[in-house]
């Protein structure tokens, strides 16, 4: 493919960028609830018409847990798929395995940062969200498919989190502080996860054939299927939640509503936004035009 990351640069760049958890959540570092959590790019509350302010805001706070708990569930297949990349190249460059391992280690980073999240917005908010899983059962079913398949999925996990960081949340002033810091400093660590899985792809696909890589492009089709499923079981979750903790019952036609125009926030949010960013459009013509041609024939159903 040819791409112009560099090893070195990417280490380099992951040295420079420290903080640790405690720097961001926790202590006098809360959430605060009176403030949206996610922009509305993403969250899409507004298109709720009956909801009132407050209702509006305690849907977004939702979708905000959800939000970062869905990071923290994918980034529990992120990272044994990371080691594994790194083990078989133990004895090779020694920038490369040094960036993949500090990749590993700020998706490890990132998951407790998650889990703690989940402990100070339990506490807050004051209604269970429940949110898919279990995690260990995502992952096995995902790392089932062949490594370019999961290779291609986590490149486009990580090219929607930048566009989600620098499109939506980096100007929006409206947002919770605490929660705006803790997607910021995800953010500067996933620019670097972006371009080593760019790399990562590359390298996995140059020992295949074409016919091997339409094969794992079909994987990752099926694993954004399989994903799709858990958006719509995550879209009535949140539905649940919101009905508890706004104390009010949604009528059926305001349900179907709620669930038709959140399942789309939701598909866009972690589907259309990553697979039509350049980034990955350009990844998967590289890899096959023909196939970078459906892609770009899929994206509107997922906007």
């Amino acid at each position: 493919m040819g791409y112009n990351y560099s090893y070195k640069d990417t280490l380099d760049r992951a040295e420079r960028v420290t903080w640790r958890i405690e720097d961001l959540i926790g202590g006098d570092k809360t959430l605060d609830f009176t403030r949206p959590f996610m922009p509305e790019s993403l969250a899409r509350v507004g298109a709720l018409d009956f909801l009132s302010e407050n209702e509006a805001r305690l849907l977004n706070q939702i979708r905000g847990h959800a939000y970062l708990r869905i990071f923290g569930l994918v980034e529990e297949f992120i990272l044994p798929f990371v080691l594994d990349h790194a083990r078989s190249m133990l004895n090779g460059d020694d920038y490369r395995t040094r960036a993949f391992l500090e990749f590993a280690g700020e998706e490890a980073k990132h998951i407790q940062l998650f889990h703690r999240f989940a402990e100070v917005f339990n506490q807050g908010f004051g209604t269970k969200c429940e949110v898919i899983g279990p995690g260990d059962a995502i992952a096995k079913h995902i790392l089932s498919h062949h490594p370019l398949s999961v290779a291609l999925v986590i490149l486009h996990i990580e090219w929607m989190t930048q566009r989600h960081f620098v499109d939506s949340v980096h100007d929006d002033g409206r947002l919770d502080p605490c929660f705006k810091n803790m997607l910021k400093h995800h953010w500067m660590e996933e620019m670097q996860h972006a371009q080593l899985d760019s790399l990562m792809v590359e390298a996995i696909a140059a020992r295949m054939s074409p016919k091997e890589i339409e094969t794992a492009i079909d994987g990752y089709w099926a694993i954004g299927g399989f994903l799709d499923e858990g958006l719509k079981q995550q879209t009535l979750f949140d539905l649940a939640a919101f009905e508890t903790a706004s104390g009010r019952t949604l009528t059926p036609e305001e349900r179907r509503r709620f669930v038709d125009v959140q399942h789309q926030a939701n598909r866009w949010t972690y589907l259309g936004s990553g697979m039509s960013h350049p980034k990955f459009i350009e990844a998967m013509g590289m890899l096959n035009k023909d196939r970078q041609r459906v892609l770009l024939d899929t994206v509107p159903m997922f906007s």
